[in-house]
């Protein structure tokens, strides 16, 4: 089996300009070259049959990307209408800043089969390609925001994937994101 990085989640992953919340002391190289040679902890089914999930103990410095909703921070959320590309519509969007998460326990690997990146307009050789990665302190997945399960029902054009939207996994993930935020650094 073939990993490779697509540009959406280079982009997402390893900016350009290096941030506090992204994944740290590698490069986008490296970070390939590892999900090729070193087996997963784990393979999880993802939201879709052609998206898989890859358990891998962190290995670098990157810190858990998700921090509950407290009293004591709750001041600390920001929030603005952002879209992630060009051809993106913006969405309302939250999160933290001036917080420092414990390092992640766990690196979970996006992955979308070769497949679904042709229908989306990515093509590449390889058997899958990496879409975005969760940090995490527990080897579980994080509920997709629901805003990107709005996304994806709407299909690959205004940058989703095309899955319709299921109630009870929304219902879900709005119970997961009403207490937990992403944040900045």
């Amino acid at each position: 089996m073939s990993i490779v990085l697509t540009d959406f989640a280079r982009a997402r992953l390893f900016p350009r300009e290096p941030r506090r919340n992204t994944i740290q002391d590698i490069g986008p190289q490296q970070f390939e070259r590892h999900l090729n040679e070193h087996a997963p902890l784990q393979v999880l089914d993802g939201y879709a049959p052609f998206c898989k999930l890859h358990v891998h103990r962190n290995w670098t410095s990157t810190r858990c990307l998700t921090v509950p909703v407290t009293a004591d921070n709750r001041h600390l959320l920001r929030s603005d209408y952002e879209a992630r590309t060009q051809d993106e519509l913006p969405v309302l969007v939250r999160w933290f800043e001036n917080i420092d998460p414990p390092v992640a326990d766990y690196l979970i690997v996006i992955l979308y089969s070769r497949e679904q990146l042709a229908k989306e307009g990515t093509h590449t050789d390889a058997d899958w390609g990496v879409v975005g990665c969760m940090y995490t302190a527990d080897p579980v997945e994080t509920p997709m925001a629901p805003i990107t399960m709005m996304r994806n029902a709407l299909g690959v054009e205004e940058g989703g994937s095309g899955v319709h939207l299921d109630r009870a996994a929304y219902q879900r993930s709005v119970e997961f994101w009403r207490t937990h935020a992403n944040w900045r650094g």
